[in-house]
């Protein structure tokens, strides 16, 4: 073999070994001297209260409808968002609490409108059908209205066998009754005959996966009975935006800061 020929072979081989160790240093979407270098992250499960709608009507001088309106015209902007990040693979919105159905009957009368419709175009949506987002409603459903838990039934039909994203949308839902209704399920069948129960306790819950990222809208800093069992290790960023006044440039300035978080995991 020429003597160039083996030059340019093991200068090669040491080119790819330096830039093999450089995607175990850099970060995603790094260059290095004209090279991209691209790592995959891990996927995660964002978690996500909404919070402000009525507060931020309030400052308006507005009907807390008309925050409600506006809350679902962003959560419908968020998504995009979420889908500008391949590594979120699920996403759980707070929707409507156990405490919040203790509201007035026009408030909750307009919230019920709100959500059949929202759940409506979930049913048609191309956006939907071309990510592949699987939407699962969750909650308490005899607290739903009639109308709307038909739709939610078909959005779930609809979408059930999509893998790429999952989408939790979470009404009548407080993470005590979903506590409660888990130890109902496990005493039907039987504590012997389920494996130990640290291990397999998230799969009776609605929401069966961990949380590594929680937002809150709203300035308020607090859980609010939101996912309590599963955000035993969240990170957890408390935003004072009210949410109709959420951004993308706030959503992105989250995700840079939840990378840049060193997770124990208690340890």
């Amino acid at each position: 073999m020429h003597a160039n020929t083996i030059f340019l072979f093991i200068y090669s081989l040491n080119v790819n070994f330096i830039l093999l160790q450089a995607r175990k240093l850099i970060g995603q979407n790094s260059q290095i001297r004209g090279v991209f270098i691209k790592e995959t992250r891990p996927d995660i499960h964002i978690a996500l209260v909404p919070d402000g709608n009525r507060r931020w009507a309030k400052k308006k001088r507005k009907p807390s409808w008309y925050g409600h309106k506006a809350g679902a015209r962003k959560m419908e902007a968020f998504l995009d968002w979420i889908l500008d990040h391949p590594e979120i693979k699920m996403v759980s919105i707070y929707a409507l609490s156990t405490e919040n159905l203790n509201r007035s009957q026009n408030e909750l009368k307009y919230l019920w409108n709100i959500y059949n419709k929202e759940f409506e175009k979930l049913l048609t949506s191309e956006r939907v059908r071309k990510n592949q987002i699987r939407i699962r409603i969750v909650g308490d459903t005899n607290s739903w209205r009639s109308d709307v838990k038909k739709m939610a039934r078909k959005v779930m039909k609809e979408t059930e066998n999509y893998t790429k994203t999952i989408l939790n949308i979470l009404v009548g839902y407080g993470s005590q009754f979903e506590i409660i209704n888990a130890i109902k399920k496990i005493a039907k069948f039987g504590v012997r005959s389920i494996p130990p129960l640290r291990d397999s306790f998230i799969n009776y819950l609605m929401v069966n996966r961990p949380v590594d990222l929680v937002i809150r809208t709203g300035g308020y800093h607090r859980l609010s009975n939101f996912l309590l069992y599963q955000t035993a290790y969240s990170e957890i960023y408390f935003s004072p935006t009210l949410w109709p006044d959420f951004s993308k440039r706030e959503f992105k300035k989250i995700i840079r800061w939840f990378w840049k978080q060193k997770r124990k995991f208690g340890k």
